[in-house]
């Protein structure tokens, strides 16, 4: 009698392969992101390049065309506002030492409670805290300074992004074409054309929707900063728009980045501020996003949480990004296999379109 069956022999060797399968996933897992990203990409430019496709006849003029504008547009933006951004960018990060070494030492505490008419005890309650956790706060902003480094030192691969979202703009039909091509059996071709369906509205919807939260985000802190002049607003506005790609995290870093920057600056009315910051992501959160975004992730907001811990955990900043997504198309496979198993066995049901709940035929 053989110690391991058949059926045993397949599922150990099924795991085996799902468990290389995560393990290669996660070796290449930087690659990976720069591909995923390209996806992006190519899903932000493929309404352009389609209805130009129909006006030049092809689709690779179509891309071409497509990509002159984007970088003509992007030259326009850098010699109009980059200067002002790179020399703000370079004052800042000049100042930084010294500010560094006023809120180590506890000066800080005596000159922003002088300015806000705080008591002599106070300030000195506030000094005697900052100078009791001066290495923490050094080891803190020399921890944040070598992850700003290294982060800045893979800016490279930004550049490969819309290079090979080329290829997937030119090939993204034959590669889902592909990959059908594989699947033999009616109902499993018809279960993986849906996942694919319902993941390309997915993804259109969310990458469109982030630009123009981002975008949105922008002029709201450049514009709001320079009216009530807060210094490096320009920098800070750019580095608030930036930040609002990703989920949950990003937001909140940047608020806390511009508020500390202004009272490391000992701007007046930080008040002002912290109220703007409060009340525009109410605004955000709650009026803007739900109208822009819509359903189109269909995750509960716990769902979305553990997404972003567990991106964070794995690849970092690009992983909290990437992590809202990555659970929406988890519930899309979900969904689209509760579809499939009822079909097998209670027969077909109404056809589940993206964002709707699954209801039997009746």
């Amino acid at each position: 009698m053989a110690l391991i069956d058949t059926r045993t022999s397949r599922v150990l060797f099924t795991a085996l392969l799902f468990a290389l399968g995560l393990g290669f996933l996660y070796v290449a897992r930087k690659t990976l992101i720069v591909f995923l990203f390209a996806v992006f990409f190519a899903y932000l430019m493929e309404p352009a390049v389609s209805r130009l496709e129909k006006v030049l006849h092809g689709r690779g003029r179509a891309i071409a065309v497509i990509y002159m504008l984007l970088l003509a547009g992007l030259a326009l933006f850098f010699f109009s506002v980059g200067p002002r951004i790179g020399h703000e960018a370079a004052r800042l990060g000049q100042s930084l030492p010294a500010l560094l070494n006023r809120v180590s030492s506890g000066d800080i505490a005596h000159e922003f409670g002088r300015e806000h008419g705080w008591s002599a005890a106070t300030q000195d309650k506030l000094r005697q805290f900052l100078t009791e956790n001066s290495d923490d706060i050094k080891r803190y902003a020399e921890r944040f300074g070598l992850r700003a480094a290294s982060v800045a030192k893979e800016v490279w691969l930004i550049l490969l992004v819309p290079l090979l979202a080329i290829f997937f703009l030119k090939d993204g039909r034959v590669f889902s074409d592909v990959a059908l091509s594989v699947v033999q059996s009616r109902p499993q071709r018809e279960f993986l054309e849906a996942v694919i369906a319902d993941m390309n509205q997915m993804l259109a919807q969310f990458i469109r929707a982030q630009l123009t939260l981002a975008a949105l985000s922008l002029m709201m802190y450049a514009s709001f900063l320079g009216l009530i002049g807060v210094p490096y607003a320009l920098v800070l506005g750019t580095a608030g728009g930036v930040m609002e790609f990703i989920p949950v995290v990003g937001p909140l870093v940047a608020a806390l980045l511009i508020l500390s920057v202004a009272l490391l600056m000992s701007y007046p009315h930080w008040v002002v501020l912290l109220i703007f910051l409060g009340g525009w992501r109410l605004i955000q959160d709650y009026v803007i996003t739900p109208r822009i975004m819509g359903k189109s992730m269909e995750l509960h907001p716990l769902a979305a949480i553990f997404g972003v811990m567990a991106g964070g955990e794995i690849a970092g900043v690009l992983g909290v990004y990437l992590s809202i997504p990555v659970m929406a198309s988890l519930r899309i496979v979900w969904r689209r296999g509760r579809i499939y198993v009822e079909k097998k066995r209670f027969g077909p049901l109404n056809e589940y379109t993206f964002g709707s709940e699954v209801q039997p035929k009746r």
